[in-house]
């Protein structure tokens, strides 16, 4: 029988190139690339509501439980199988963004998130977390005009979540701050020198 697969996710604010880095170290592991809101047909479906910036009469509770449905979903379809059959899994943001895009952003109560989506992952933990970071004049350039319903909160909102992702790192040992800046190769080579401190050859 295989062994259980590593689990490594990749967190940030938005535009710091998680979607990117994320696909090249899975290709690069041969291991599964999924994403959070969306790795499930059930996923897509609430990825689609709270990304809409159509729905601005979205409460922050509710979305944060939509978050953690789609995670819920997520863990059970994909990510616990696949570690469980001994693949290796790359996940586009995990349990972290919502603590962080929910709590430090959003001011809801962290510790009762924590125990929500705690609960709702079956408090599966990740074997290595990527923070990729960039300043905040490098996030706004990247994302442009066009933006969904969390990328058009004011620049405040995103300044609170840059210092959330912050917070969170530095209380545990599992994750690796990254410097996104620069060319997507040099990202990946920093994302690469991580993975390997993490597990020498």
């Amino acid at each position: 029988m295989p062994g259980r697969g590593r689990f490594i996710v990749f967190e940030g604010g938005d535009a710091c190139g998680k979607s990117t880095q994320a696909s090249r170290l899975a290709a690069d592991l041969g291991a599964l690339l999924t994403r959070q809101p969306g790795g499930t047909a059930i996923g897509a479906t609430i990825r689609s509501i709270v990304l809409d910036p159509a729905n601005v009469a979205l409460d922050d509770r509710a979305e944060a439980l939509l978050y953690a449905a789609d995670k819920a979903q997520h863990v059970h379809e994909v990510i616990e199988p696949a570690l469980a059959r001994g693949e290796d899994v790359v996940c586009d943001r995990f349990v972290a963004s919502s603590v962080v895009y929910q709590g430090y952003g959003r001011g809801l109560e962290v510790g009762h998130l924590q125990e929500l989506l705690g609960w709702a992952t079956a408090r599966l933990e990740p074997d290595l977390v990527l923070l990729l970071e960039v300043p905040g004049s490098v996030m706004h350039a990247r994302l442009g005009v066009d933006r969904d319903r969390l990328e058009a909160l004011p620049p405040d909102f995103h300044e609170r979540v840059r210092a959330g992702f912050r917070a969170v790192a530095t209380n545990h040992d599992h994750w690796t701050r990254i410097d996104a800046s620069g060319s997507v190769d040099e990202v990946a080579s920093r994302v690469r020198a991580a993975v390997q401190a993490r597990w020498p050859s």
